[in-house]
């Protein structure tokens, strides 16, 4: 019996001490995440072609973005495949319609997807084959960490392909173009309207609809008469939308928008459109072109009547052209049939009041007279088109990255003709047609006000305002003259950076080689590991490993928020030597630095920033930042560390903590 409580006591002493040793191995590896899973599957379109699908299985809480994302925005889902292995790709990989919101760290709408995600690609076999392989790239977030980019190999088994009936593929794709094209239609009415308001369609209304009303035998010829002119109009522009949208693939069409010589020809464009509308010419086609129209619109009948309104467009050139050119080409970057949509919209808003004033003619006594007001919209919209052209020259610069129209100067730009509008609206500036102004009406008035108001808002933004309004248009903050805005005197002098610089190496800046200040807060950084550390030795300090991704939203939140407060950024600027390594960093890797992956046998460690991941993986087993280590010079840890800490008191504390330690 006495034997037998001893071997009780045994076997519980050992489950004791086994517990405890395992305790901390799964305290460590619980942080490292894995929160998606990868499956593939196959549909069997036909002999020679498949549907590949990826399926991603996302836990709660994380999400994945989008294989489209904007400048400047987390890092995209991207697939891989090698068309050189026996068969080719058809269109582009297709994805759900997830869900888009704007993000206030990055100021643009990001698209992403959580729960559950799928993919499709279309093949074409060349030869038989009985596996694809492919890999897919992909970045994981939730709402208090982001973990950097991760490869995953994917294979498709052919053999267990699933035979389907349907070739429609592109569904979710249609389904989400809707909104932007709904978009594209809204703008393009408006811009309708406008060009209605200018001095080349709006005398046309009373002209027209009368000659309906007295050649007509009674009203309802005269009104049937109407709606074909009407008809004819939209079918007139959106001719012209149909034309640009078969003239190209909807992929060169897309790419237009970071093409440098569409962006520079676009912003000439503009430029002769918007003086053309200030006043200085009269864009207008040849004459004989209108002379054989009206020629043939005496006809009669509903050539005749085609033909009057195929006269409007040609007569009203000179004021429709720029307008109808700027939504033709903006629609056509988005490519598809978004052009056909722009011109449904743009004409719909010009042929609508002339079928409801034939249909109504008594409304016609409600019209405003002609006047210099007409030649007010028209110079207002030249103004428009002027502010517009320069987004395309910024476009074509940044592309080249030339900073030849860095954010400050289009900022001036800008800040110019807004206020030259304001004082044309006031009256303090008048251009060739205008007529003599006896008084400012309360239309004119607000406007000027508004375009005033607009003026002023933008003046902050040359000393670092982020002016949300108009995120869209503006060069990024970092894509400036300087971080910390015009007038901005940065200090020339480097406080405690250097203790021997006789023996420090030192770049031509004068700051220690590989660092470099960050703005807007003057941190002295680092962006290389050894470096940091090399320079830690040098001065006697602590280091701080900061953990961090260029798409990393709490990364940007804690240096915004918490690295900007006083008593941190101190710390940050004279007690420790930071090291910000990026793990989305997208660099290539000098070739005797590409390396095996410990963490994947068989891959290459090809970026800068898998280097970095893979090392946080390995030394402090965890994969998600921000993350931040505080160390001595030989690599021990002065104090556990935290990960996003957006508590200032307490992330404070802990650097101190971390400092009294070293000392």
């Amino acid at each position: 019996m006495k034997s037998l409580i001893n071997l009780k006591f045994i076997i519980k002493t050992q489950l004791l001490v086994l517990f405890l040793l395992l305790a901390p191995i799964k305290k460590v590896n619980s942080q490292i995440f894995e929160p998606v899973k990868w499956s593939t599957s196959v549909e069997k379109i036909s002999e020679k072609e498949y549907n590949l699908v990826a399926t991603a299985v996302i836990e709660s809480g994380w999400n994945i973005y989008s294989q489209k994302v904007a400048k400047g925005g987390p890092i995209p889902t991207t697939f891989f495949f090698n068309e050189k292995d026996g068969y080719t790709l058809i269109g582009k990989t297709i994805e759900e319609k997830g869900h888009t919101k704007m993000d206030p760290t990055f100021n643009i709408e990001v698209k992403s997807f959580s729960n559950k995600a799928k993919f499709v690609q279309r093949v074409k076999l060349i030869n038989d084959k009985k596996t694809i392989d492919a890999s897919v790239e992909f970045m994981v977030c939730m709402d208090t960490r982001c973990l950097p980019p991760k490869e995953v190999d994917l294979i498709f088994d052919l053999t267990k392909a699933k035979k389907v009936v349907t070739k429609k593929v592109s569904s979710s794709k249609k389904n989400e173009s809707k909104k932007g094209l709904l978009a594209i239609f809204f703008i393009a009415f408006l811009s309708g309207f406008a060009a209605l308001l200018t001095p080349c369609v709006f005398p046309m209304i009373p002209m027209t609809v009368s000659f309906f009303t007295k050649q007509s035998k009674n009203k309802s010829q005269g009104i049937r008469n109407a709606i074909i002119f009407g008809v004819s109009i939209v079918v007139i522009y959106v001719g012209m939308g149909l034309l640009v949208s078969f003239t190209g693939e909807s992929d060169s069409l897309n790419s237009l928008s970071t093409n440098v010589w569409f962006n520079l020809v676009f912003f000439l464009l503009l430029v002769v459109f918007a003086v053309s509308f200030l006043g200085a010419f009269e864009l207008t086609l040849p004459s004989s072109w209108s002379t054989k129209i009206d020629a043939q619109a005496d006809r009669g009948g509903l050539t005749g009547i085609f033909f009057m309104a195929l006269a409007l467009a040609i007569v009203s050139f000179s004021c429709t052209g720029p307008i109808v050119g700027t939504l033709l080409v903006e629609a056509a970057t988005k490519g598809g049939i978004a052009p056909v949509v722009g011109m449904l919209g743009f004409s719909s808003a010009i042929a609508l009041p002339f079928t409801l004033f034939a249909i109504f003619p008594g409304w016609m006594n409600s019209l405003p007279k002609s006047g210099g007001w007409l030649n007010t919209v028209k110079v207002v919209l030249g103004f428009l088109e002027l502010a517009l052209a320069f987004k395309f020259l910024s476009n074509a610069d940044m592309v080249l990255d030339l900073h030849l129209l860095e954010r400050e100067v289009f900022l001036a730009i800008w800040i110019a003709i807004f206020a030259a509008l304001s004082l044309y609206l006031f009256g303090k500036i008048q251009l060739p047609h205008d007529s003599p102004l006896k008084h400012i009406s309360v239309g004119r008035l607000s406007l000027g006000l508004l375009s005033l108001g607009f003026t002023v808002y933008m003046l902050p933004g040359l000393w670092g305002a982020p002016l949300n309004l108009i995120s869209a248009f503006p060069p990024p903050q970092d894509y400036s003259e300087s971080p910390y805005g015009v007038g901005y005197q940065k200090l020339a002098t480097i406080k405690n950076v250097v203790t021997n610089s006789e023996s420090s190496k030192t770049s031509h800046s004068g700051l220690p080689d590989g660092a470099h200040m960050k703005p807007p807060y003057d941190i002295l950084v680092f962006n290389d590991y050894d470096k940091g550390l090399a320079y830690a030795k040098e001065v006697n300090k602590p280091v701080l490993i900061d953990f961090t991704g260029k798409a990393c939203v709490n990364c940007r939140k804690m240096e915004q928020n918490v690295w900007a407060k006083d008593k941190v950024l101190s710390v940050l600027k004279n007690d420790v030597v930071l090291i910000s390594l990026y793990v989305d960093d997208k660099r290539a890797l000098e070739e005797d630095e590409v390396v095996e992956s410990k963490l994947r046998p068989g891959k290459k460690l090809r970026y800068i920033g898998q280097k970095w991941s893979e090392l946080q993986t390995i030394k402090y087993k965890t994969n998600s930042q921000p993350y931040y280590v505080l160390m001595d010079a030989k690599g021990e840890n002065l104090i556990d560390p935290v990960a996003y800490t957006p508590n200032v008191d307490e992330y404070h504390n802990w650097l101190k903590t971390g400092i009294a330690a070293y000392k």
